[in-house]
């Protein structure tokens, strides 16, 4: 696995502990379809929560929000569609979040943001 996977995997499992500390019931990891892929899929109360998790280690390259492009976007809404469509039980509300992480690995912390209802 390559440096860079270790650092997306470890940004997810911090994103889904994150989300049950606030009371989230995460239901699937890595959901993929035709147009892409999804983090976490998670049920706060009776919403469907799709979740993208962008890690970052440094600001190199922008903070981990701004690399979430329209078309990005446009894949994340059209892959929770088609998970929707193949889960009929699921409830009808749903949206997308993003959840931003910043590594410093010299203190071993990480700075987390959450955009609920995601409109970057």
């Amino acid at each position: 696995m390559t440096y860079q996977k270790k650092i997306g995997k470890s940004g997810e499992q911090i994103a889904a502990q994150y989300l049950a500390d606030k009371g989230y019931q995460v239901i699937e990891q890595n959901y993929h379809a035709a147009y892409g892929e999804i983090d976490l899929i998670a049920l706060d109360e009776d919403t469907v929560v799709f979740v993208e998790v962008k890690t970052r280690t440094s600001e190199t390259f922008g903070l981990p929000e701004e690399s979430i492009t329209p078309t990005k976007m446009a894949r994340l809404q059209n892959t929770a569609l088609m998970w929707m469509q193949a889960h009929p039980d699921a409830p009808d509300d749903w949206r997308i979040d993003v959840i931003a992480l910043q590594v410093d690995r010299q203190s071993n912390s990480v700075d987390l943001e959450h955009f609920i209802g995601a409109d970057l």
